[in-house]
C-alpha cells in the first residue's frame, strides 16, 4: 500500500484516457470520444407582471431584505402512472428545511402557494409567440399548462408551471443548421441565498417571472459549436426586444454525452463563454468514468460487491487533520469504509484537478448534507490523514491488495444517508456514467447537483384551462418578428465591419439602430457599426452601464451632421455623455472647449506651427515633422476638418 502513489496514478490515468487540453483539442479528439451536445437556453421576458399572478416583474431584493419568511418541507408525489421521480426521491432524502424570504412589493399569496394561478399573462404569451416565430417554430394550436416537479425547494409549490408554445424550428449557424425541439413559456424559480447543512434559503423576487426556454436537438459536435449555438439563440431572443438582459436574466443548461455514455445536464451556466471549457471537460469526465467501469468489471462481479464500514474510535488514532479534529469536538461520528477492488480508482483522473473520489465527496454534501471537507481517502492527491492511519484501517478490515479505504465524519443523524450515498455512487461506477445534473464552476469543471429528472415529473395542471391560438391571431403577431440573426451576420460582413464588433452589437441588439442611423442620415454603415462596436463598447465596459437612452446615439450623429461638424469629435462627446447623460450636445461642445473654425483658418496655422517645430528640432525627418504638426493642430481641427484631410494638407 505504501508504494502506491495517488498523484502518479492520477497523471497516468489522465494519459490513459487520452485527455487533451481544449486549446490543443481537434475535431478528431471529439470524434474519438463521440462528443454530442444540446442546449436549453432560458431567457426572462420583458413584461410588466409575473406569469400567473399580478405582481410586478423585475423588482428585486437583496439577500437580507424581506418582510416575511415561510418554511416548507418538500415531499414527493406519485406520477400519473403511480411512480416516483428519482430526483424527487433524492431531494426527500436530504431532509431539507426550505426557508423563503418574501417582500410585499414583489410577492403575493400565489408565490406562497396559498392561491390558485391567475390566467396566464397575455403580454408574456404574445412575446413568447413572437420569439417562437423568429425561431421558425410551428406554433401550437392550443396552449396547455403542465406541472414539472421541482423538490429542491426552488419553487414553493414543488412544481413549475410550463407550457409549450412552438415546436420543430431551426437556427442557421456559420457552417450548419441546428434543429430546435421546442420553445416553452414557464415561470422562473427563486434565487438561492444559502445552502448549508439541512437548511436552504431562497428569496422570491425572481419567482414567477415569465421565462422562455429554447431547446435544441443534440446536434453540436464540438464545444465551439455549442457556444456558437447558444450565442445565436441569445442574439435571436434579444433581436425581438422582448427579453430582459443583465446578470441572471439569461442562463443555459447544457446537455453533454460521449460514445457509450449517457446524457448529463450542466445546469445554470451563467455565461456562454464558459460553455466550451465546460463541455470539453465534461465529455472527457464521462470518457474517464467509462474507463473506470471497464477496470472495475475486469476485477469484480458487481452483483457480488458490497462495501464494508466500521465506527471508528478517534482516541485510537492520532489525527492531526483539523477538519477531523473539529468534527470530533462537535461530537460527530467518524466512520471508515472499505471499498473492495477500488485501489487506483479513487485517485483515477476524472476532471482537471479532480479524481474519482471528488464524485463521492460532492454527493455527501448534496444528499447527506455534510459540509465539505467531509471525507478523506487512502488515495488523496494531497496527504491529509496520513498513510499510517489508512494502513491501520486496512488491517482492521483485513483488506487485500486491490482494496481502497476512506474515512468520513458526520452528525449521527446523517451517517445512514452518508453510507447509502457512498455505496450507491460506488455501485454506479460499475455502470459507467450516471444520469445526473451537475453545477458549473467558472474554471470549467462541474460538481454533482442532483439526479437527472425523468419524464415522470411532468403532468397536466388542472388549475389552468387550455388556451386556443387562432391562426389570425398568430399572423397578427408575425409582423413584429425581426429579420434573422444569420442575415444580420451577413450584412455586417458586407459592410466590412470588424468581426470583433459582432458579439457586442448582437448581444445588445444595436443592429436595427445602426442600420437606421446609416440609412436615414446617409452615413457609412461600417463607420457607425465600428463606432458602436469599439467606442461605445469601451465606455460601456468602463462605466459598467449606459446611463442614457441608446437612441441618443442616433441623435448624436444627427446633430453632428446637421451642424456641419466632423465626426472625429464624436468619441470625446460620447465620453462626456457617459459622465453627464442629461447634458445637451451644445453644452457638451462647450465643455470640450470646441470652437467652430473653417478649414482656411486651420491651414493658416500650419506655417507658424512648422516654423516653431523646426526651430526646436532642425534635424528631425519629414515624417516626424508632419506627425508633430498634426498633433499640435489636432485639438483645433477635431470637429472642424477631417483629420485625414488635414494630414494630406500638412503633407503637401
Amino acid at each position: 500500500m505504501s508504494d502506491f502513489n495517488p498523484r502518479k496514478n492520477f497523471e497516468e490515468t489522465r494519459k490513459q484516457i487520452g485527455y487533451v487540453n481544449r486549446k490543443e483539442a481537434t475535431q478528431a479528439d471529439y470524434d474519438r470520444v463521440g462528443f454530442m451536445s444540446g442546449l436549453e437556453v432560458h431567457q426572462q421576458l420583458l413584461t410588466k407582471r409575473k406569469l400567473f399572478c399580478r405582481c410586478p416583474a423585475g423588482i428585486f431584493q437583496k439577500a437580507d431584505q424581506y418582510d416575511a419568511e415561510i418554511v416548507r418541507h418538500m415531499r414527493p408525489t406519485l406520477s400519473e402512472l403511480g411512480e416516483y421521480d428519482g430526483t424527487a426521491l433524492m431531494e426527500f432524502k436530504t431532509r431539507k428545511e426550505i426557508i423563503y424570504r418574501l417582500m410585499n412589493k414583489n410577492a403575493c399569496t400565489y408565490e406562497a402557494d396559498d392561491t390558485p394561478p391567475f390566467p396566464i399573462d397575455r403580454e408574456a404569451l404574445e412575446k413568447a409567440i413572437e420569439v417562437s416565430l423568429a425561431s421558425k417554430l410551428s406554433i401550437v394550436g392550443e396552449v396547455h399548462i403542465t406541472r414539472k416537479q421541482y423538490l429542491d425547494g426552488s419553487i414553493p409549490t414543488g412544481f413549475q408551471r410550463t407550457a409549450i408554445i412552438g415546436i420543430e424550428g431551426s437556427i442557421q449557424l456559420k457552417n450548419k443548421k441546428v434543429r430546435l425541439i421546442q420553445l416553452s413559456l414557464e415561470e422562473d424559480a427563486c434565487r438561492e441565498v444559502s445552502d448549508i447543512g439541512h437548511t436552504r434559503i431562497y428569496r422570491t423576487d425572481r419567482l414567477g417571472m415569465p421565462l422562455i426556454e429554447t431547446v435544441t436537438y443534440p446536434e453540436f459536435v464540438n464545444p465551439d459549436e455549442v457556444k456558437e449555438g447558444c450565442d445565436y439563440i441569445r442574439f435571436l431572443n434579444r433581436s425581438t426586444g422582448n427579453v430582459r438582459t443583465g446578470i441572471g436574466a439569461g442562463r443555459e443548461d447544457v446537455n453533454v454525452s460521449c460514445k457509450g455514455g449517457t446524457r448529463v445536464e450542466i445546469k445554470g451556466v451563467a455565461h456562454s463563454k464558459w460553455i466550451p471549457e465546460l463541455t470539453h471537460v465534461e465529455v472527457f469526465r464521462q470518457w474517464a468514468l467509462l474507463a473506470i467501469r471497464d477496470k472495475l468489471l475486469q476485477r469484480i462481479q458487481p452483483d457480488n460487491w458490497n462495501l464494508e464500514f466500521i465506527d471508528l474510535n478517534p482516541d485510537q488514532f492520532n489525527f492531526y487533520y483539523d477538519p477531523v479534529k473539529n468534527a470530533v469536538k462537535r461530537g460527530e461520528k467518524l466512520y471508515a469504509v472499505n471499498l473492495p477492488g477500488f485501489k487506483g480508482i479513487l485517485s483515477h483522473f476524472t476532471q482537471p484537478g479532480k479524481p474519482f473520489y471528488d464524485e463521492i465527496t460532492n454527493r455527501l454534501k448534496v444528499i447527506a448534507c455534510i459540509e465539505k471537507p467531509n471525507m478523506a481517502t487512502s488515495e488523496d492527491l494531497e496527504d491529509t490523514i496520513g498513510t499510517n492511519v489508512f494502513e491501520k484501517i486496512g488491517m482492521m478490515f483485513k483488506a487485500v491488495e486491490n482494496d481502497a479505504q476512506m474515512i468520513f465524519w458526520a452528525p449521527e443523524a446523517d451517517v445512514e444517508t452518508a453510507l447509502d450515498v457512498i455505496a450507491e455512487r460506488a455501485k454506479m461506477a460499475f455502470c459507467g456514467v450516471p444520469q445526473e445534473t451537475r453545477k458549473s464552476l467558472e474554471g470549467g469543471t462541474t460538481i454533482f447537483e442532483r439526479v437527472l429528472p425523468g419524464a415522470d415529473r411532468m403532468y397536466p395542471d388542472t388549475d389552468s384551462a387550455p388556451i386556443p391560438l387562432e391562426a389570425d391571431y398568430i399572423e397578427s403577431l408575425r409582423k413584429n418578428v425581426p429579420d434573422e440573426v444569420a442575415e444580420r451576420y451577413v450584412q455586417l460582413r458586407n459592410w466590412d465591419v470588424p468581426e470583433d464588433c459582432f458579439n457586442y452589437l448582437l448581444t445588445y441588439n444595436y443592429f436595427p439602430l445602426i442600420a437606421k442611423t446609416a440609412a436615414e442620415l446617409e452615413l457609412n454603415p461600417k463607420y457607425i457599426a465600428t463606432f458602436f462596436g469599439h467606442q461605445l463598447k469601451h465606455f460601456h465596459g468602463q462605466y459598467k452601464k449606459i446611463p442614457f437612452e441608446i437612441t441618443r446615439m442616433y441623435d448624436l450623429f444627427y446633430f453632428l451632421k446637421n451642424s456641419g461638424i466632423d465626426f472625429a469629435i464624436a468619441r470625446k462627446m460620447l465620453n462626456v455623455m457617459f459622465e453627464h447623460p442629461k447634458m445637451d450636445f451644445e453644452s457638451i461642445l462647450t465643455v470640450l472647449d470646441f470652437k467652430k473654425r473653417d478649414q482656411k483658418e486651420i491651414e493658416d496655422h500650419i506655417p507658424f506651427v512648422a516654423q516653431k517645430f523646426v526651430a526646436k528640432r532642425p534635424k528631425i525627418n519629414g515624417n516626424d515633422k508632419k506627425n508633430s504638426i498634426m498633433g499640435q493642430l489636432r485639438i483645433m481641427s477635431e470637429g472642424n476638418v477631417n483629420l485625414s484631410t488635414l494630414a494630406q494638407i500638412i503633407k503637401n
